[in-house]
């Protein structure tokens, strides 16, 4: 089992950045590929970003290809990060880390096994 804990989200501004994180515990972090989804109020969670075990990978929604980059610390934190540029209020919505099956990207929830608590990422306009 993996425990997962999101740090980083708050309130920002249409065009600034965000870096979201996201600590991980329990298993050996670079066995398994990490994500990022995110919920809207009355939406469905839906993919944003996710990596490779070993970090030499990474696969974008492409709401956000080109503005997000996802990241991860394999030798020394245990963390995952999601550095979030030129936000906007589309953007505005509960972050969740996801460990994921497998070393293997996965895009569909049922993928991933574990997951944090959420972030709120709130944009103002």
């Amino acid at each position: 089992q993996v425990q997962l804990v999101e740090s980083g989200g708050g309130l920002v501004q249409a065009g600034g950045s965000r870096r979201l994180s996201c600590a991980a515990s329990g298993r050996t972090f670079s066995n398994y590929a990490m994500g990022w989804f995110r919920q809207a109020p009355g939406k469905e969670r839906v993919f944003v970003a996710a990596i490779t075990g070993s970090g030499s990978r990474s696969l974008y929604a492409d709401s956000v290809k080109g503005r997000f980059t996802i990241s991860r610390d394999n030798a020394a934190k245990n963390t995952v990060y999601l550095q979030m540029n030129n936000l906007n209020a589309e953007d505005t919505a509960v972050y969740f880390c996801a460990a994921g099956r497998s070393e293997l990207i996965a895009t569909d929830p049922t993928g991933f096994h574990s997951w944090g608590q959420g972030t709120q990422v709130t944009v103002s306009s």
